[in-house]
């Protein structure tokens, strides 16, 4: 789906509309604007603003909404067609939301209308905590399901938007998050133009994003927040943007306390609005009063900042008649709504990856006399959440949704085996969890051990405690008791399937030799044990795929600090990994034959299309994510890059025919200095 594009008279009028406004404001008044809590000035008719929102899967820290897969689960899906539905129902509970509470002036926190989402960093490092809010480690799937999530949170009307998306962190940004606010990241050109900024850039000239976030960290030298190539050079010469740019939370005062760029608040807010920087997370702008009578800023550079963030305002009806506004009259009641839960449901089923199966699954419920469902994470309900979260109206943990699904004869035992976590000091404690897990292991046909991680250990620096190294995993290794529980319920000799549930790829070579199957749920949301289960009991055929790589172990990676791509990720990485990205089964197969091009001898600068006839050579109904990479020729390029994928569904014996159109940017490669080349010589897809 392209881009719907702005009525140009409508964008021309509400900059007109932003630039008499702002000439009215006084150069306090300006300021005032430039915070995340924008102040009030009655004169003028315009209220107080809270620009902070969240709504990474759902909306978020506002109190009960739709609570949908963390964002890696959803890239799972690869779906871009969910991925805006999902994003469009998000903004409808945001407008519900801020509607009810503007009508009576609460114009708080988490109230508004302007969302920080998406997150399209790469997840270049399986160890990194943030990686769960991304769209995995691809440029091409990042910036595919980041525009769809983009076009369903802004809204199709052709005037207003429905809600503000935010592209960030801009830019080269993914953790240790213990140094992120004084790491200086120094990619080679080419790994900042075809992996860390494509996304970015596709967000914006193709995804018409109205916000970009500055990462904390600097990139060669300068802070992202305040770093002139990127937000003016790159991101509105280069890319044309026509939005406004936020600081990441706090991100200002790093100028001169971590990065040292600077010596005062007052040179710090005046570098950032002076490369580009328009709103400060944090409350340091108020210093551009002082800075710009000092003569350390003009106050044009400040009136420009305020009339793109007017102009935001403006787009998104805050200053216009309601009746006007097509989304100002959305009720309350559209929260949680039943449609908004099957939704949730449908999400969570297309986002669990089965990454093994010998045969077990799926479950015969007929057959079953007893299951025992083990693990810390089988009924936690943290599990279901990840990051950025907001409260669901019910919660289905997978024990719970087992339990529901089985037939009522049928025993369910459950143990939860060890601590997420914590090694326990008391070894008698810890012995008797275990011993439990075996015995229920024992009274079963069949053990579905869940086990992973939660938000608690893997996330963002200020989030976690129970770590010492911020919100970042120390390595891939299933934490504190885990491998050994499994271990010991696999060795009682009842078939073993492990379900985990994490937000990022961990270290499961051993698992994978052992158990009878492996699932990946990742974080699925409000409803994931009742989606686990359908596809545990074949109600469902697995149909998610991998948006990373499953390693080893972390020694077959580089330094976390090292930002090359040289050995990362699947485009880049010569070993053998134990699960490749977009890899994922189905309980039906499969079959790819009448491969076609539009043309063979290809000019440059030409785009090109590809077909395929797919085939369901099975005997039940499910869903294929078919995949086209590419494979230039050349040195240095990637081992082969995603350059499409479609998600289809089929009956068993039904055919259909696929064609995935190439563009010329898609068919380029870059160079070592970062330029978009078209590589002469053969191309294999």
């Amino acid at each position: 789906m392209s881009l719907v594009r702005r009525d140009p008279s409508a964008d021309a009028e509400f900059k007109a509309r932003a630039r008499e406004l702002v000439a009215r404001m006084t150069l306090e008044e300006k300021v005032s604007q430039m915070v995340y809590t924008a102040e009030a000035i009655p004169r003028l008719g315009i209220p107080a603003y809270n620009w902070w929102n969240e709504a990474l899967h759902g909306v978020a820290r506002a109190g009960v909404a739709t609570m949908f897969p963390q964002a890696i689960g959803l890239a799972a899906t690869f779906d871009t067609d969910l991925m805006e539905t999902v994003a469009d129902v998000i903004s409808t509970e945001g407008r519900a939301k801020h509607h009810a509470y503007a009508r009576r002036g609460d114009q708080g926190i988490y109230k508004g209308l302007t969302y920080w989402s998406p997150n399209i960093n790469i997840f270049r490092d399986p160890r990194w905590g943030r990686g769960q809010e991304t769209y995995g480690e691809d440029p091409y799937l990042t910036a595919e399901m980041g525009k769809a999530f983009i076009r369903g949170l802004q809204g199709k009307d052709p005037k207003y938007l429905k809600a503000a998306a935010c592209a960030k962190h801009f830019a080269v940004h993914s953790g240790p998050e213990r140094e992120r606010h004084s790491f200086n990241a120094q990619p080679g050109k080419k790994d900042l133009w075809e992996t860390y900024l494509y996304a970015f850039e596709e967000c914006v000239t193709e995804g018409g994003v109205e916000a970009v976030m500055g990462a904390y960290n600097a990139l060669y030298g300068k802070p992202c927040n305040g770093s002139r190539f990127l937000l003016t050079e790159i991101l509105r010469e280069k890319w044309g943007f026509d939005g406004h740019v936020v600081s990441d939370c706090w991100a200002i005062r790093d100028f001169h306390e971590h990065h040292h760029v600077t010596d005062t608040p007052a040179q710090s807010v005046s570098l950032a609005v002076e490369s580009g920087c328009d709103l400060n997370c944090g409350e340091l702008f108020w210093q551009l009063v002082s800075a710009c009578r000092e003569g350390l800023i003009s106050e044009e550079a400040i009136t420009r900042a305020v009339e793109r963030l007017m102009v935001t305002r403006f787009r998104l009806g805050m200053f216009d008649d309601p009746e006007k506004v097509p989304y100002a009259n959305i009720p309350y009641q559209a929260l949680c709504c039943d449609s908004h839960k099957e939704l949730a449901l449908e999400a969570a089923k297309a986002s669990v990856v089965l990454l093994k199966n010998d045969g077990i699954l799926p479950l015969d419920k007929t057959e079953l006399r007893a299951i025992a469902v083990i693990g810390p994470n089988a009924d936690s309900r943290r599990a279901l959440c990840g990051n950025y979260e907001g409260t669901p109206p019910f919660w289905k943990t997978p024990l719970e949704g087992i339990r529901e699904a089985v037939e009522p004869d049928v025993k369910v035992h459950f143990a939860e085996g060890c601590h997420l976590y914590r090694k326990d000091p008391n070894p008698v404690y810890a012995f008797n969890l275990m011993a439990e897990a075996e015995e229920a292991a024992r009274l079963s046909d069949v053990a579905v051990v869940v086990l992973g991680l939660d938000a608690g250990i893997e996330g963002e620096e200020p989030d976690n405690s129970s770590q010492s190294i911020g919100g970042d995993k120390p390595n891939l290794d299933l934490p504190g008791h885990q491998l050994e529980l499994l271990q010991r319920v696999v060795a009682v000799g009842k078939p073993t399937i492990l379900v985990l549930m994490s937000g990022s790829a961990l270290a499961l070579g051993w698992a994978d030799r052992h158990c009878s199957a492996l699932l990946s749920a990742w974080y699925p949301g409000q409803d994931g044990g009742r989606a686990l289960a359908e596809i545990l009991f074949g109600e469902t055929s697995p149909s998610g795929r991998l948006p990373v790589t499953f390693y080893e172990s972390d020694a077959d990676l580089p330094s976390f600090t090292d930002y090359s791509m040289a050995n990362r990720t699947y485009r880049y990485y010569t070993g053998r990994p134990v699960y490749p990205f977009g890899f994922g089964l189905s309980y039906t197969t499969f079959a790819y034959h009448g491969l076609t091009l539009s043309k063979t001898e290809l000019p440059a600068g030409e785009g090109l299309e590809a077909g395929v006839t797919l085939t369901n050579t099975g005997d039940r109904a499910g869903w294929e994510v078919a995949q086209l990479y590419i494979k230039l020729p050349g040195e240095n390029m990637p081992i082969h890059a995603l350059k499409g994928f479609k998600r289809v569904f089929l009956q068993p014996g039904e055919s259909r025919e696929i064609t995935f159109t190439l563009r010329p940017k898609d068919l380029a490669g870059v160079t070592a200095e970062g330029e978009r080349v078209i590589v002469q010589g053969g191309y294999t897809l």
